[in-house]
């Protein structure tokens, strides 16, 4: 069962937002297409997060990493290979793809295949300009308040 929600009141409301609403509709459309390879998403730090995808039976060839402009997509392709006379065939080997939106400043540092593991490494890098800054509180010294000038007084004529 699909529940599918319509954003139209709140963009008759909101200035600025359409690429929030545009990615709780893609959710919802990837969603309903397939969970399959199944997948983890882990924050294993402040800045940095991990993308665990299980593709047992896909070697380095069949998988493609793409990324642009905060679309992460990975595809996995299975090559061909001549039927071998399978009694049984339990290990999925239909093509997928993935798509996963990243935030803004969110770049993939590398990925690894290992033991029909795929992980994609992500890290957060705010740009310098971004970042909160301290601003020194200046202040302005006191004014020093005016006295009269001290008059001098002539040598005394005796």
């Amino acid at each position: 069962m699909a529940t599918s929600y319509d954003y139209a009141p709140l963009f008759r409301s909101s200035v600025g937002f359409d690429r929030v609403f545009n990615l709780l509709e893609n959710a919802q459309r990837a969603r309903s297409i397939s969970d399959w390879p199944p997948y983890d998403i882990v924050k294993i730090g402040d800045d940095s997060y991990r993308i665990s995808i299980a593709v047992a039976g896909f070697a380095q060839d069949d998988l493609d990493i793409t990324f642009q402009s905060n679309l992460l997509t990975v595809t996995g392709k299975k090559q061909e290979t001549a039927s071998e006379g399978y009694l049984h065939r339990g290990i999925a080997g239909r093509p997928f793809e993935h798509r996963f939106e990243l935030a803004d400043h969110v770049r993939v540092n590398g990925a690894d295949l290992n033991n029909g593991l795929l992980s994609i490494n992500l890290v957060r890098e705010i740009p310098e300009a971004l970042k909160p800054r301290k601003i020194d509180i200046q202040t302005q010294p006191a004014l020093v308040q005016s006295t009269a000038p001290v008059q001098i007084e002539a040598p005394k004529a005796a």
